[in-house]
């Protein structure tokens, strides 16, 4: 029997804690020996925020009435041995719901009003403004109080055509994809726009996160939802009918919202759920089966899915089985089968991307912190050749070196002026990189983006405005690596130049490959490009529907510019450190010299005493370097998902 989701994603949980202690005591550590300099310090922080922080959402997506909500409770609520999501017949979730874990805020269910449609705000800024939601406080002890507040995202409007429309629910030419009409003339639409359920569910506290997206209308209404959510998910979920197989309208979702050209579908894993309604007493099972496995079969066929992709399911079935403990028919649902897919297809391409990351950030933290015992052992070093070079030396040579040595110190100093030179051309050069990635560049593109789409008419030339603006960025990005590249060349013929003229060590860092974010912007294009066609061609005329788009845009676009901002700036980073580290180890050494140098003046013995100390301390050198390999190799080899026995946490309560 393999590993249930649950499971895998418990061990996850147990892994990323175990990691935090153990980065937390390198961190002590590096600090203790004064190998904490700024590089170091920010690889360390920004390894913790991304254990900390780190997220799976698992998104679902499914036409009405598919049994969604259901297959999530039977997946993540069935220890609470009961129905939390709504899930009656009908539509359910009408607005798209979040489930997960933030310790800063006690548990609740936060409704942003369908109205805020009405503003020019994109979520994420409505995020940022809990005055403006609806807050439910909830008793997670208490499973009747939760699925009773979980009803509200269930909850409704009626308003006219007229206001509908405004709110991006009707629309006059494609009357195809409006709501029902009312006997009094009124609409139906969803009551809240987005909602964020913040429980202490185990697996939510580990770091999961759960999109429960409504039916095709609302998503297409809901443009952030799509070009930013859905497309950021480490797994999307699909849920069709078994016994229909794809309708018509799953077929729109998928093409028009979960898949485009070029996306790796590896992440999106189809559900044929409700396989009960196919169990006929007057069919043998066998020949039941053969029913399940030739839609199976068509359904991969029909989306270009690996036929190991679509999993029949009976979400009821199985949430009945795991309420009532009953083992033949949790078998029979199939759901086990479905846990199994999504612990070794979403937690393993996690696990793997998130150890590649660490075993990356930690060689370079590895690296950035043996550099500077390096120096230690180099200087050390020298210093025991200076003085062995003075046994039977008399007092005029003595002194003599102490000149000397005062003249290097001089000298040194001087150089000081070289360096902020060279630091003053860096910094002007990369303050022409921080410009090309700086929300100012961001906020112009998608101004002139919003005055393209806000000009009159039927938006025919809408796919070139885009493609223009997504030109520009790119070229945006091409001009930053360029002069990236630059600073590169400059530190790299400065570092030479330093290491020759005063003995240093230093390594120009990796220059930052903002290549890949030309990667993600592809990404982004390609998720906007079911909005721009001829079908859509009608509501890109209307100002408010582009408007929505363009701020979705935004908002994608700025988590790209930020990340490519961070990589940036880490590297500057690890360039002055690097350069700090060595002037300050070169400077102490000037002084542990000058020191030696008077204590053998004063004592015929203080010669063979500081040799003495010197051997001393090229042990401990050696000892702390074979201390921080042992400390890192010990983070890397740690693989994700096992735990020492005694570190892993009691079985889940509720999962």
């Amino acid at each position: 029997m393999g590993t249930s989701f649950n499971e895998q994603f418990d061990q996850h949980g147990a892994w990323r804690r175990e990691f935090a202690l153990r980065l937390k005591l390198l961190s002590e550590w590096l600090k203790d020996h004064e190998l904490l300099d700024a590089a170091v310090q920010e690889r360390l922080r920004r390894l913790e925020n991304q254990m900390r922080s780190d997220k799976v959402m698992v998104a679902f997506v499914a036409e009405f009435s598919r049994g969604k909500s259901e297959l999530i409770n039977a997946v993540f609520f069935a220890g609470y041995k009961r129905r939390i999501m709504p899930a009656s017949a009908g539509r359910t979730t009408m607005c798209p719901t979040e489930l997960g874990y933030d310790a800063e805020v006690p548990p609740c269910l936060r409704l942003l009003p369908i109205e805020t449609r009405l503003q020019p705000q994109p979520l994420m800024e409505w995020r940022l403004a809990p005055e403006k939601w609806t807050r439910l406080d909830l008793d997670v002890n208490d499973p009747a109080q939760l699925a009773q507040a979980f009803e509200k995202v269930s909850e409704v409007r009626h308003v006219t055509r007229e206001e509908a429309k405004a709110l991006g629910f009707w629309h006059e030419d494609s009357p195809e994809d409006n709501p029902m009409v009312g006997s009094d003339g009124k609409v139906e639409v969803p009551k809240w726009r987005h909602a964020l359920i913040n429980i202490a569910h185990p697996l939510l506290k580990q770091g999961l996160v759960i999109l429960d997206t409504p039916g095709l209308n609302a998503i297409g209404a809901e443009p952030e939802l799509t070009v930013n959510l859905i497309p950021q998910a480490h797994a999307v979920v699909f849920i069709l009918a078994a016994d229909t197989g794809v309708t018509r309208s799953d077929l729109a979702i998928w093409k028009e919202h979960l898949i485009s050209e070029g996306d790796d579908a590896a992440s999106h894993l189809v559900v044929l759920n409700k396989i009960d309604t196919m169990w006929d007493s007057l069919s043998t099972p066998t020949q039941v089966q053969a029913q399940i496995d030739r839609q199976r079969a068509t359904t991969a066929e029909i989306l270009g899915l690996e036929r190991e992709q679509v999993i029949p399911v009976s979400a009821q079935k199985g949430l009945v089985a795991k309420v009532n403990d009953d083992a033949e028919l949790l078998v029979a649902s199939q759901l086990p089968v479905l846990e199994r897919a999504l612990s070794q297809g979403i937690m393993g391409r996690r696990q793997k991307i998130l150890r590649t990351s660490v075993a990356s950030t930690i060689g370079e933290l590895r690296t950035e912190a043996s550099r500077s015992l390096n120096i230690r052992r180099r200087d050390l070093a020298e210093q025991m050749l200076e003085l062995k070079g003075l046994r039977g030396k008399n007092t005029s040579v003595i002194r003599h070196m102490r000149s000397r040595i005062e003249q290097e110190q001089r000298d040194f100093d001087v150089s000081g002026a070289k360096i902020h030179a060279v630091r003053s051309v860096h910094l002007k050069l990369l303050r022409e990189v921080f410009n090309l990635l700086g929300t100012a560049t961001m906020k112009d593109e998608m101004a002139q983006l919003t005055q393209s789409l806000r000009a009159p008419g039927i938006k025919l030339g809408v796919k070139r405005a885009y493609a223009l603006t997504f030109d520009r960025l790119r070229e945006g990005l091409r001009k930053a690596q360029a002069t990236s590249g630059e600073i590169q060349s400059m530190l790299t013929g400065t570092f030479r130049q330093l290491n020759a003229e005063y003995g240093f060590s230093l390594q120009p860092p990796k220059e930052p490959d903002l290549a890949r974010y030309e990667r993600d912007l592809d990404l982004v294009e390609r998720s906007h490009q079911q909005y721009l066609g001829v079908s859509n061609a009608l509501r890109l005329a209307q100002p408010e529907f582009a408007d929505r788009l363009v701020r979705a845009l935004a908002t994608r676009l700025r988590a790209v510019y930020e990340s490519a901002l961070a990589e940036v700036e880490l590297w500057n980073k690890a360039a002055a450190a690097q350069l700090d580290a060595q002037l300050r180890e070169r400077r102490r050494n000037f002084t542990r010299r000058l020191e030696a140098i008077e204590r053998i003046q004063q004592a015929a013995a203080g010669l063979d005493d500081r040799i003495g100390e010197i051997d001393t301390q090229e042990h401990a050198v050696d000892e702390l370097d074979a201390k921080l390999a042992e400390l890192t190799d010990h983070l890397i080899a740690t693989p994700a998902g096992e735990v020492a026995p005694d570190s892993r946490p009691a079985q889940l309560q509720r999962a």
